[in-house]
């Protein structure tokens, strides 16, 4: 989350005047006859709070104004961290805990979820096998493994779980899944025929995959990957050289990484008949999302519009006055694959504005009006230090809600007034 300057929040205003001075106003009083219905969408503020205590915060400041409403919280996510969390709250389902085998071969508790259907299960690999269950300075993808995120899919499929998302960002990992695949009894073996050490440097050594002692029960589960990104598996785009910094690798290592996923990815091919290392999102999760579309049955798809999905997003937002949605920091970025956007877009679809009350808002921001979001605002209400906003996130938010919905307001009444004056 960022702080906000004053030519930032001053696009965030205009966005909401040009707004709310066109058509927004009308569509909300139209939708006002049967009762004010807002529905609160927000992804999580990384580092400060989850979308849960984001939403939460949000409804405060709406009741301050609009205290007859029936606020809808919704929390979302965009695949990444808060997944599980947020499509446990949105269907009434639970959370399970499990401890498995971290990337670095110790053991960590990982979090996943039942969503309230009880028939569909939410992982977030990064709770196994990411880079905040390494210690600081242990970082090392040339042994990294993504075995516990293979545990936490056994641990599902043995709850009589079919139905599977998981998400793949974050990841501390570059072994192209093999840690993963071991985990539900597929075999590799070097030259000699031993087992291969976990990790991707080994990957360089692998000489035959073995799938006989497969868990049979893989075959029948369906799997939805939560994949916000289009690397190959290998290359000067692949997982190796965009992400393996991030993990620890200097050049030396990415050069060896990437050798060896390359190796990994000729003979997985092999074995299983699928050519994937060149598919769009191969490269995810240090190889996983290859991992996954070799062993798995696996379908890549943006994050967000996974989550949306399973919950019943449109069902929800059709008959809403408006959406209230918000991230961290909302930019250019936000309008490719993030969680606001998302929200944004099913809301046009149903003629429903929608406004983003964000952390901050950076370069780019104002090209969201042209998607439809009508309208942006920071909850930063003067420069202060970036500790001081996510330290006091949750007042910042309420009160930032407060502020949006009294423009709200104002543009209902002079979107009123210019009606009754046929203007």
């Amino acid at each position: 989350m960022k702080s906000g300057s004053d030519d930032i929040l001053g696009q965030g205003l205009h966005g909401f005047i040009r707004n709310l001075a066109g058509n927004a106003s009308d569509k909300i009083r139209q939708k006002e006859v049967d009762g004010m219905r807002i529905v609160v969408a927000p992804d999580s503020f990384k580092g400060s709070l989850s979308a849960v205590e984001v939403a939460n915060a949000m409804e405060k400041g709406i009741l301050n104004i609009f205290p007859e409403a029936e606020v809808k919280k919704v929390p979302i996510a965009d695949g990444g961290e808060g997944t599980v969390e947020a499509l446990v709250a949105a269907t009434g389902g639970r959370i399970i805990k499990n401890t498995v085998v971290g990337p670095l071969g110790t053991d960590v508790e990982a979090c996943w979820g039942i969503l309230g259907d009880g028939e569909t299960a939410v992982i977030e690999m990064a709770s196994a096998s990411g880079l905040t269950v390494v210690p600081e300075g242990q970082l090392n993808p040339r042994v990294a493994t993504t075995y516990g995120t293979g545990q936490l899919m056994k641990a599902a499929l043995d709850m009589g779980i079919r139905k599977l998302i998981i998400g793949i960002g974050g990841s501390a990992t570059n072994d192209g899944g093999a840690g993963m695949a071991a985990a539900l009894g597929i075999r590799f073996f070097d030259a000699a025929g031993r087992s291969l050490p976990a990790g991707g440097s080994a990957l360089a050594s692998l000489d035959k995959i073995e799938l006989t002692n497969v868990d049979p029960r893989l075959a029948e589960m369906q799997i939805l990957v939560a994949c916000d990104v289009n690397n190959p598996l290998c290359g000067p785009k692949g997982a190796s050289a965009i992400y393996g910094p991030q993990k620890g690798a200097t050049a030396e290592m990415i050069a060896e990484l990437d050798a060896a996923l390359k190796h990994y990815g000729e003979i997985a091919k092999q074995a299983t008949g699928r050519d994937v290392a060149e598919r769009a999102g191969a490269g995810a999760a240090g190889g996983l999302g290859a991992g996954l579309l070799f062993f798995t049955e696996a379908a890549l798809k943006p994050g967000v519009e996974i989550v949306l999905e399973t919950i019943g997003f449109a069902d929800i937002v059709k008959q809403a006055s408006f959406v209230i949605t918000g991230e961290g920091r909302t930019d250019s970025q936000t309008a490719h694959g993030k969680a606001p956007m998302g929200v944004a877009n099913i809301a046009t679809q149903y003629d429903v504005p929608a406004f983003c009350l964000s952390g901050g808002l950076g370069n780019g921001c104002e090209t969201l009006f042209d998607l439809g979001m009508s309208g942006l605002m920071s909850i930063v209400p003067q420069p202060m230090p970036l500790s001081e906003c996510m330290a006091d996130a949750a007042n910042l938010i309420q009160d930032g809600a407060d502020r949006l919905c009294r423009i709200v307001k104002a543009g209902m009444a002079i979107g009123s007034r210019l009606q009754k004056e046929g203007k």
